[in-house]
């Protein structure tokens, strides 16, 4: 066994912890859970430190459970929202619950016989209780005034949008949650993020005045950029941990465009390299800042664990074809709909086929036909500099003329301007 706890504080993880948590882990393997709310049919990187949490208190020697709410997601936490969710059928919560299984399997051991991971859904235990069972047997227990002194319920009141029955009673439900697992199932600890402080001590408040009974309470910090923007956004929405929703491309960029200061914060939550591992990699990064030693390392890490070995290589490739000087032989091995994926954010335009079968010169094709510059002007001047490339082939005549063989995958033209500037020619 290993100190879970202290794993966490020397991460930069660690924000609340109840007294008596870490000597309570310290004595042996103890069972303990994170909720996952079935909002969406994939989890994102927002959900990544949860996960990480989870598999440190593996790896300590601990027992990780896993609770999928099946109930609760068609309720919604008002925890750390400006506004209620929409409720969700119990058709949508059962395809993200399926979903969420498959990811969490990527993560957690769950076929080890000593400590293995257990996925669990609290519609099992929801299902069949009526509301008069709940409010005799669980909601005489917290008051109001309990509940009412909580941050999540204050600053909801305090709100235009307010806060409604249904909310308001979620964290007397999850409080129950703890209680079950910790009754049927020897939970003794709930984690979360820092924002679920209140809801999970409610659930220690609740086992302790039910049954007279002892847990334990840990959060994590929540993850912010140092540029003060929300973590785990992009400009184009959540990154996703399914490749159908975000690709392993753009995951491994999100990482690999990371900062410095948000990195180096990062690498130590989000990966499982040693203290010493992480030590070293910043020594060799802080020698060359340029090389980006420290985000290669990060992204590499947590894109072959969120999807594999193959799809790491392959983001790899398309980040130097795109960046450095890959070979267009990789770019003829994608279909259509990854060259359209890949480029998504690169200026794209489309030109005729027919209109290409007949020629058009470099310069018109960049200033006329496309908005590659603004003026033929413009196209010309840095064209007869040099600055210009067709299929990594730099043109030096602004007459050069371009036709249907120029294709690649018989549909793109990819032109450069400058080192880094990439567009898109769609032939339709």
């Amino acid at each position: 066994m290993t100190n879970f706890v202290e794993e966490l504080r020397w991460r930069g993880m660690l924000q609340d912890i109840m007294p008596g948590t870490e000597d309570k882990l310290n004595e042996g393997m103890t069972a303990g859970y994170i909720g996952f709310d079935p909002t969406a049919d994939s989890l994102h990187v927002g959900h990544l430190t949860q996960i990480m949490t989870l598999i440190h208190f593996q790896r300590a020697g601990h027992k990780p459970f896993a609770l999928v709410g099946g109930a609760t997601g068609m309720v919604g936490d008002p925890s750390g929202k400006s506004a209620e969710r929409n409720l969700q059928t119990e058709e949508m919560v059962e395809h993200n619950l399926n979903e969420l299984k498959k990811q969490l399997s990527r993560f957690l051991k769950f076929d080890d016989a000593g400590n293995g991971a257990v996925m669990i859904n609290n519609a099992d235990w929801f299902k069949d209780m009526s509301l008069f069972t709940f409010i005799r047997d669980i909601g005489k227990h917290i008051t109001v005034n309990y509940m009412m002194a909580k941050d999540s319920v204050k600053k909801r009141l305090e709100g235009e949008s307010g806060l409604s029955f249904t909310e308001f009673c979620y964290q007397l439900i999850q409080g129950y949650d703890f209680y079950y697992l910790w009754k049927h199932h020897n939970c003794l600890i709930q984690m979360g993020g820092s924002d679920q402080w209140g809801n999970i001590v409610t659930g220690t408040e609740l086992i302790r005045r039910k049954d007279a009974g002892t847990a334990y309470a840990l959060t994590t910090q929540l993850i912010k950029k140092a540029d003060g923007t929300k973590f785990g956004k992009t400009e184009s929405g959540a990154v996703w941990l399914e490749a159908r929703k975000t690709s392993p491309y753009k995951f491994y960029q999100f990482w690999l465009n990371a900062s410095d200061d948000d990195t180096k914060k990062w690498i130590r939550i989000f990966t499982l390299k040693t203290q010493h591992e992480i030590e070293t990699l910043e020594a060799s990064h802080n020698e060359a800042p340029h090389q980006r030693i420290l985000q290669k390392a990060l992204a590499g890490d947590i894109t072959v664990r969120t999807h594999s070995d193959e799809a790491l290589q392959t983001a790899i490739t398309t980040s130097d074809f795109l960046f450095g000087n890959g070979s267009l032989e990789f770019f003829k091995t994608l279909n259509d709909d990854q060259v359209l994926e890949i480029f998504e954010g690169i200026p794209q335009f489309t030109i005729s086929k027919a209109e290409l079968a007949e020629g058009i010169d470099l310069a018109t094709l960049l200033a006329e036909k496309s908005a590659v510059f603004s003026s033929k002007g413009e196209a010309k001047k840095l064209i007869q500099a040099g600055g210009v490339s067709i299929n990594r082939d730099k043109l030096a005549s602004p007459a050069d003329v371009i036709t249907s063989s120029s294709l690649l995958s018989g549909k793109f033209i990819i032109a450069q301007k400058g080192k880094k500037n990439y567009y898109l020619i769609i032939a339709d």
